[in-house]
Formats: C-alpha cells, sequence, structure tokens
C-alpha cells in the first residue's frame, strides 16, 4: 500500500512540477504516473551503474554528479515519452530541483512511520 501512495504522489510532484517549471509538460496526471515510474526505474538502474562509474567525480563534486544523473535520466525518459516533454538540460534540472523540494514537502507532511 505504501508503494502504491509512493508512486502516486511521485507523480503528483511531476505534475505539479511540469506545472511550475517553464519548458516542461506532461499532457495528464497519469502521464506524469508513468514519467514518475519510468524516471524511478531509470534511476535504480542505469543510474546506479553510472553513480557506481562516476563515485570518484561524485566524490570530488560533493554530489552534483548524481544530481546530474539524475537529470539525464529525466532526460532520457523524456525521450521515451511522447507525452511528458522538456525543452533541454536547464528545464529538466529545475524539473529535479522542484520535484526533489516537493517530495520533501510531501515527507514532512507525511511524517515518518515505523
Amino acid at each position: 500500500m505504501r508503494l502504491i501512495i509512493e508512486i502516486l504522489l511521485m507523480g503528483l510532484a511531476v505534475f505539479i512540477g511540469a506545472k511550475l517549471v517553464p519548458g516542461v509538460t506532461v499532457d495528464s496526471y497519469g502521464s506524469a504516473i508513468i514519467a514518475a515510474v519510468l524516471i524511478a526505474l531509470a534511476n535504480a538502474t542505469i543510474g546506479f551503474i553510472l553513480r557506481l562509474l562516476t563515485f570518484p567525480v561524485n566524490f570530488l563534486t560533493l554530489g552534483l554528479m548524481s544530481f546530474i544523473i539524475t537529470v539525464l535520466m529525466i532526460l532520457l525518459v523524456d525521450s521515451m515519452m511522447t507525452s511528458f516533454n522538456t525543452t533541454g538540460f536547464l528545464a529538466a534540472a529545475f524539473l529535479a530541483i522542484v520535484v526533489a523540494l516537493i517530495k520533501a514537502i510531501f515527507g514532512a507532511i507525511a511524517g515518518e512511520k515505523e
């Protein structure tokens, strides 16, 4: 049940982020949920491998490389979906920041479950 709620909240975060960030469009809330799931899967698979390979650079840049990998995963999902579009790297970077902030707000509201 918690996984379903996390997926729905991530979809909502992507949907709200698309409304707030110029250059990012999502056709519907359903498309935002699919985009959120694909971004999470890309981060968990390809992103994990890239983070392992770029660990020294990530360490030297204090995590900036990890953020760049997340933005690249958003651009990858953009190229896979027609109902989720970004205009470029900067729009995807702002979307990543806004989604992270919205997820932090949702986490603060929901609180920590034991």
